[in-house]
């Protein structure tokens, strides 16, 4: 398949390089990132691959870590050369990354232990194909049928290389396979009938597919159910791995743990004072009312419009940062991928991809439709109340947080590693390197409407409440993955101390344990860019808008880096 072009010219795209021969490098790592990886370059908008899952069996493993070896060799061997600030910047993150790269090609958090990299990467390739028209309908069915037809062997691969998993991540994969039956046996069949599908393959292709993931729920239930294990620590030596070479940052996990207890406390005091304000002694009980807070059903999708636009509004008049024209819309999730979407890492919002021609992108909003049963109807409405479409769905995801970031890192950035590290992929972000930018940057996107008033009291003890349980997941993050505690105890932790609902607070630290590393760059992130900033306020010509435009400018690379690069600059 052909590749579909870019309607956001990167800066790095358009400059001639006094460096060739560390581009030539950069070039090739993005050559083999694209191919090991094809899933996740759908997502960003590579689509070479689109007809390919990955390789992950004994000589796919094999030519990545024979490629890994390469690539650093390379690196090592480069001559003397000037860079540029972006090219420097990925010259650590692209390091970096090989390094993590290759100490995820033997661990059992990835293809080799974890039944969920599988049902992940072979639900996803095809729902990343159906979910944005990026090239014409009977390209991307085409593409979907090779995708579907390869699932079989693919899952084969699973039961090769997966002969022993955490229960926790058994039961996930058990989840998301039920999530694939619904789309393979019934998503598809409305898929069919909504778009015109005409390809009789595309049917067959699906059948196939249902039939593979049925194949590998009964292995998870039964063989590897059998063999579980309660191992799903990384290790404190790859915990500080991912932090020092992921993330970028100069300290090691005791001290994010501390970070994290300190922040939990400064949370859990701010708590209390803004229920007292409200007349309430109990922050859980006070939180309750944000759920009568909700839309009428027939004027629940126009209510993400209108907060987004206050929002919008909102920013300009303080003048907190350049809002750029990035057209959104918000529309309900589509009717295919509904019954699916709640076993599934199904995003409301999945960060567009960094070179598709897509110019509006579709926040598929939570369904409410007038023809459900009032009391399915109402639940929905509590769930996703006007406290949650504000502080969640448009201010860290829609508007203000992750959306504006993603148009700067597509637009503005010199680094091309920041360009596609955020883009949302299967089971996560494209490199882990993003992941202290783009979540950092939301979560104090929230903290920057409240500074300005935006927030309702009932809003402000929520977004108090955000930033506990941000605190929560540092906390969790290195007490999981430095054996300290069991998938169990940060499960209860999350429950009694954060206010999670028991589901909820499971779910979370689940995903914890599989994804090390991933949980503490909320509170990291949100913290440096709060340090930056007040260190920022005494340098000539600083404002807000400024100071935010010039972080953003850098794309979602780590925020330990962007702020080296920004205290070398005189002024703004």
């Amino acid at each position: 398949m052909s590749a579909v072009g870019s309607i956001f010219p990167c800066r790095a795209d358009m400059v001639s390089t006094k460096a060739p021969r560390f581009a030539a490098a950069l070039d090739a790592f993005f050559v083999w990132f694209y191919r090991t990886f094809p899933v996740s370059a759908t997502f960003i908008g590579v689509h070479e691959h689109d007809h390919r899952l990955p390789d992950f069996s004994d000589q796919g493993l094999g030519d990545t870590l024979a490629a890994l070896t390469g690539l650093q060799g390379v690196l090592r061997r480069l001559p003397e050369e000037p860079l540029t600030a972006g090219e420097r910047l990925d010259r650590a993150l692209v390091e970096g990354a090989l390094e993590i790269f290759r100490w995820e090609a033997g661990s059992g958090h990835f293809a080799l232990g974890n039944p969920c990299v599988y049902t992940g990467e072979a639900v996803f390739g095809v729902i990343a194909l159906l979910l944005r028209p990026f090239a014409p309908l009977n390209v991307r069915v085409a593409a979907a049928v090779e995708r579907m037809m390869a699932i079989p062997p693919f899952l084969a691969q699973g039961r090769a290389n997966v002969r022993t998993a955490p229960s926790p991540w058994i039961e996930r994969a058990i989840r998301e396979c039920d999530g694939a039956h619904a789309l393979f046996e019934r998503g598809v069949e409305i898929f069919i009938h909504d778009e015109g599908v005409t390809d009789p393959a595309f049917r067959q292709a699906a059948a196939a597919a249902a039939a593979a993931f049925r194949e590998f729920h009964s292995y998870l239930s039964t063989d590897l159910a059998s063999n579980a294990t309660g191992d799903y620590a990384c290790g404190s030596e790859a915990l500080d791995l991912l932090i020092r070479r992921g993330h970028c940052l100069e300290m090691n996990a005791a001290a994010v743990l501390a970070l994290g207890r300190e922040h939990m406390a400064i949370a859990e005091s701010r708590l209390r004072a803004e229920a007292s304000m409200l007349g309430s002694t109990d922050w859980r009980a006070a939180l309750h009312g944000l759920s009568d807070l909700h839309p009428p059903a027939r004027e629940y999708y126009r209510r993400f419009r209108e907060v987004w636009e206050g929002a919008h509004a909102a920013a300009e008049a303080h003048e907190l940062v350049t809002w750029r024209d990035y057209p959104i819309r918000f529309v309900p999730q589509p009717t295919w991928a509904r019954e699916a979407a709640p076993h599934l890492y199904f995003l409301f919002y999945r960060a567009p991809a960094a070179f598709d021609r897509i110019p509006v992108v579709d926040y598929l909003v939570p369904p409410v439709e007038l023809d459900m049963p009032p009391d399915e109807q109402l639940r929905r409405l509590r769930a996703t109340n006007d406290g949650v479409i504000k502080l969640n769905h448009v201010i860290h995801h829609g508007g203000l947080g992750h959306h504006l970031q993603n148009w700067n890192a597509y637009q503005q950035t010199a680094s091309r590693l920041g360009r596609i590290a955020a883009v949302d992929c299967a089971s996560r972000i494209a490199l882990f390197c993003g992941g202290t930018m783009a979540e950092g940057w939301a979560c104090y996107a929230t903290d920057l409407t409240d500074e300005i008033g935006f927030l309702t009291p009932l809003e402000r003890l929520s977004q108090a409440h955000t930033r506990l349980r941000m605190a929560a997941r540092a906390i969790v993050d290195v007490q999981l993955h430095t054996r300290t505690w069991t998938v169990d105890e940060a499960a209860q932790f999350y429950h009694e101390a954060a206010g999670l609902a028991p589901d909820g607070a499971r779910a979370e630290a689940v995903k914890n344990s599989m994804f090390p590393g991933t949980a503490l760059m909320y509170l990291v992130g949100d913290d440096l860019i709060h340090r930056l900033r007040a260190e920022m306020q005494a340098r000539p010509g600083f404002t807000l808008r400024r100071f935010h435009d010039r972080l953003l400018s850098y794309g979602s690379v780590p925020i330990a880096l962007i702020a080296s690069e920004m205290r070398a600059g005189e002024s703004f």
